[in-house]
């Protein structure tokens, strides 16, 4: 296979991008009769120009969301040779950043990839592109996905948000579905501080998917010398484990301003990996997806690291902020404090045992002692190391719970 432009011989890279676009190209022109039919479409024809997609193009990506790590993905992308537009909400800092490229509000000290879009027209961004990024709160994600939905047509939608949707335990795999049930879609977790991928420090992340095209388009959109992108076809399991890592941060991040030793921390960190595949496998997960980078390998470097929003808050919760202030302290969205409450809500409805998890949301929004609810823990019952290994009793939820009424009762 050679380019009849210059008669040079494609590279494996050139000859993947070839198929990816033909397969990008037969998803759009599906959606045409869609978009056809729509009220929209006498304006957006007016608006945008005809998308004739060759193999010479590069794939065209919209990041939704101006936060570290939408705006670190959607400058790695830029410098991979992607025509990529970043979407921020707010009209003053889009203008900041295309005046100096940089997004003074997140990332401060680092200078963002000259070919770098930035637009806060939303409406005008979504209708020519192949994959849209989705990355806002979670809080967000619903009414961001409605009111591009008029004008999805063959584009797929990858989430990096990893979080809950509050009082719905959906995740934002099922509000895509919800919201745009015929689309073609994706989800991205793993250990991946905005800063350091900033920085060119080796990082990695998976890309979940049930179809292989959109897979290999984000792969091939954002792998580099210093990011690698893996593939996984588990859905639940990888973004599980991207919003159920937030919790132990937290924890972490307490443990840390109680300054416990790294036995203790070892402890918490195993303990953690424990609930998190015992909650992920009652969800349809598969277990061994938590062992992969989207679980074990996100958990590590959130549990450890300051550039951790959850586990700063957890710290300065561990110091005696108040939660309400903590948050408005950091300043930025800490998914894992929603993440507590709706995986208590779940797991006390469902007989999951989550310890862990519950001592956090008795210590928060119960006002119990940290070194009480850490007692009560440890005086549990014997109970199996790895229960994929050996069963364990199933009177542990019962158990936990009298031993926190026994601890009431002490104090009063």
């Amino acid at each position: 296979m050679t380019d009849k432009e210059n008669d040079h011989p494609l590279t494996p890279s050139q000859k993947n991008m070839a198929k990816l676009t033909a397969l990008l190209e037969h998803a759009r022109k599906i959606g045409q009769e869609k978009l056809a039919k729509s009220p929209l479409a006498h304006k957006l024809n007016k608006s945008t120009k005809p998308t004739h997609y060759t193999s010479k193009q590069a794939l065209r990506l919209l990041f939704i969301g101006g936060g570290s790590f939408g705006t670190a993905m959607a400058n790695l992308s830029a410098r991979n040779g992607c025509d990529v537009t970043l979407w921020v909400r707010n009209k003053r800092s889009v203008k900041q950043m295309q005046k100096n490229h940089i997004n003074k509000k997140y990332l401060p000290k680092h200078k963002l990839d000259s070919r770098l879009k930035f637009s806060y027209d939303l409406e005008s961004e979504v209708v020519d592109k192949d994959i849209i990024f989705v990355a806002v709160p979670s809080s967000a994600v619903r009414e961001t996905l409605q009111k591009i939905a008029p004008l999805i047509t063959g584009q797929a939608i990858v989430s990096l948000t990893k979080g809950m949707e509050k009082e719905t335990f959906a995740l934002m795999s099922d509000i895509i579905k919800e919201e745009l049930p015929e689309v073609n879609f994706g989800v991205m977790s793993g250990p991946n501080l905005a800063v350091e991928i900033m920085d060119n420090m080796p990082s990695a992340s998976v890309i979940a998917s049930e179809s292989e095209s959109l897979r290999h388009a984000v792969q091939t959109a954002l792998h580099s010398a210093f990011f690698r992108v893996f593939a996984s076809n588990d859905i639940r399991g990888v973004e599980l484990g991207g919003a159920l890592k937030n919790i132990y941060a937290i924890a972490m991040g307490m443990a840390s301003a109680y300054k416990v030793g790294d036995n203790t921390k070892a402890m918490l960190l195993t303990r953690a990996l424990a609930e998190m595949s015992r909650f992920g496998e009652r969800m349809g997960a598969n277990p061994l997806t938590f062992l992969g980078l989207a679980g074990v390998g996100d958990l590590y470097a959130t549990c450890n690291s300051e550039l951790s929003r959850n586990f700063r808050v957890g710290k300065m919760l561990g110091e005696g902020i108040k939660l309400e202030q903590a948050i408005k302290k950091l300043g930025q969205t800490a998914e894992g404090v929603n993440t507590i409450v709706q995986v208590h809500e779940k797991a006390t409805q469902d007989d999951i045992y989550m310890p862990i998890t519950n001592a956090l949301y008795a210590i928060i929004f119960e006002d119990e002692t940290a070194f009480s609810v850490a007692l009560n823990l440890m005086e549990m019952g014997f109970r199996s190391d790895v229960e994929f290994v050996m069963p364990h009793s199933m009177n542990d939820n019962a158990e936990l719970n009298q031993h926190i009424i026994q601890a009431k009762k002490q104090q009063d």
